[in-house]
């Protein structure tokens, strides 16, 4: 199986061929490849098989900030390895021309981004894809030389023209006899020296409608930013609940930056010993399963796993049962946090015998977290006409009807309060929905007659006759009633998601414990250079 890129396409908003970059080979035109892209129904699939050109290949997709980006292989290839490229692709523009990426900075930074497609791939074989590396060969033009160039002078000179020629070159250039490290351009030098580290957690947790957990799985990742002179090399130090044990158990399927000594990690889990590269990068990003084991499936339930808020959903309300209710339980306070008491019931994950952590701040800016960026998403069967009547206790919510979801958004500020919030809605449904009930106020209507034939029975019942005749009518609109909330019952909603941030906890448990620079192995600090270092 080879690795070969032919070609690099990107398309703006407007489906317009914006940039096309050829490998090799000749792979089929942007303007065959995009009706054979969009023919498929969306979500389009990432990689799409093209027999009907020639020659037959392979189209690879990814989307990002309204830009297409497709790429095309007619021998096969390994597709992971295509959109990864793609992948780097993007995050190399965004690196040298800003983020986000916009259709407008490549086309007026085509040159630098001819460069870039040059140095990361040759002649279809990927080579370099660090945007440390790239920066010292990729030549891109300063504030002033766009200047200069604008009103048509020459920019700088070239070095081979600059006072010294090539002697003063190398003097300059120190590092071109020594090693090169991949990923960290040469010469970094900092006024401010800076190390900060951020683990970022996104949770995925699937409750069944009794309310037992189905799945709980937290996806990290450790965001590393370093502004520091010279080579440095740094160990940081992992910890969690449980010690070694537990660290190994919390942290699954572990990937690492390529800067990172695997050696190390798997002598001493929880070390990670790299020498990083320079500015923002992800260092690692690790997979944790908060479920417990299977031997303590059976004893576990829902009060064992510790989330921020609880949500339950009530159908079929209302005589009609045309209303449904999302009950939305929020807490105030996180496990871990020593000086906050809890004014409303939580659950506790406690001890799972699994050697798992259970949840703690971890080494977040905010000393006091705080629940943020909370929505109640509700999707809503396409039988529903409308929702009506949206009563909320906290916050806004609103129907999307060309969606067919109500969004249920709550502020900060009145996330902040512990207890619990309501919504209350009506579902309204289609227009050719029949009751059954053609009475209206005792009279049968008669279209054909133009009139309505009048029911004597439902007026004027005998004295002997009331009683039996009301309990009769009670019974109907009892049996009405019953059979609309069947009916009705179609156009509840089967499920509700709900969305938030959390500064400052982690649902793994995993912390900082440290962040040394190695001096001994360290090349080019300065003196008595003690960086900042934060977590």
């Amino acid at each position: 199986m080879s690795s070969a890129v032919e070609a690099i396409y990107i398309f703006n908003q407007d489906n317009e061929c914006i940039l096309e970059h050829v490998y090799r080979s000749r792979p089929p035109a942007p303007r065959t490849l995009l009706p054979l892209y969009q023919r498929h129904p969306k979500p389009r699939p990432s990689v799409i098989s093209l027999p009907e050109v020639n020659p037959p290949s392979t189209l690879f997709s990814l989307l990002h900030s309204n830009l297409l980006f497709l790429s095309t292989a007619s021998t096969d290839v390994e597709p992971l390895f295509v959109l990864e490229f793609l992948h780097r692709i993007i995050d190399v523009f965004e690196e040298f021309i800003g983020a986000p990426l916009l259709a407008s900075r490549i086309e007026s930074s085509y040159d630098v981004v001819a460069q870039l497609l040059g140095e990361m791939c040759d002649a279809g074989s990927v080579c370099n894809t660090e945007p440390n590396a790239l920066r010292d060969d990729v030549d891109v033009p300063g504030w002033m030389d766009k200047f200069l160039g604008g009103v048509g002078l020459p920019g700088t000179p070239p070095t081979s023209l600059a006072s010294g020629g090539i002697k003063q070159q190398l003097q300059l250039n120190p590092s071109s006899s020594a090693p090169a490290i991949p990923w960290r351009r040469a010469n970094v030098r900092h006024t401010s020296n800076e190390l900060y580290v951020d683990i970022l957690e996104t949770l995925h947790v699937t409750l069944a409608p009794s309310g037992r957990p189905l799945a709980a799985i937290a996806h990290g990742s450790i965001a590393f930013t370093s502004k520091i002179s010279g080579v440095p090399d740094l160990l940081l130090t992992l910890s969690a609940s449980g010690g070694k044990l537990g660290l190994e158990k919390a942290i699954e399927l572990p990937v690492f930056h390529p800067c990172v000594r695997l050696a190390r990690w798997k002598d001493r889990p929880g070390e990670l010993s790299f020498v990083p590269p320079d500015g923002k990068f992800m260092l690692a990003g690790y997979e944790v399963d908060l479920m417990p084991s299977i031997h303590d499936l059976k004893s576990w339930s829902n009060a064992n796993l510790q989330l921020p808020v609880s949500i339950e959903v009530s159908k079929s309300l209302g005589s009609t049962g045309t209303d449904f209710e999302v009950h939305l339980a929020i807490y105030n306070t996180f496990p871990g946090a020593a000086s906050s008491t809890s004014l409303a019931p939580r659950s506790t994950l406690g001890s799972r015998g699994s050697g798992r952590s259970t949840p703690v701040f971890g080494g977040g800016t905010s000393t006091s977290p705080t629940l943020q960026d909370l929505l109640v998403t509700i999707p809503i069967p396409d039988t529903v006409r409308s929702v009506i009547d949206l009563r909320a206790s906290r916050g806004e919510a609103y129907f999307t009807a060309s969606e067919s979801v109500v969004e249920w958004r709550i502020s900060t500020k009145a996330a902040a309060t512990p207890g619990t919030a309501t919504l209350r809605c009506t579902v309204i449904g289609p227009l050719a929905d029949n009751d059954g009930d053609d009475m209206i106020d005792g009279f049968h209507p008669n279209p054909g007659a133009g009139n309505y034939d009048e029911q004597e029975d439902a007026y004027q019942p005998s004295s002997a006759e009331a009683p039996k005749a009301l309990t009769t009518g009670k019974q109907q609109q009892e049996s009405q009633d019953s059979r609309k909330v069947q009916q009705n019952a179609s156009m509840m909603p089967s499920s509700a998601s709900v969305s938030f941030n959390v500064k400052g906890w982690l649902a793994s448990g995993i912390k900082v414990d440290g962040l040394v620079i190695d001096t001994r192995k360290s090349r080019g600090l300065g003196e008595g250079v003690k960086p900042y270092k934060g977590v």
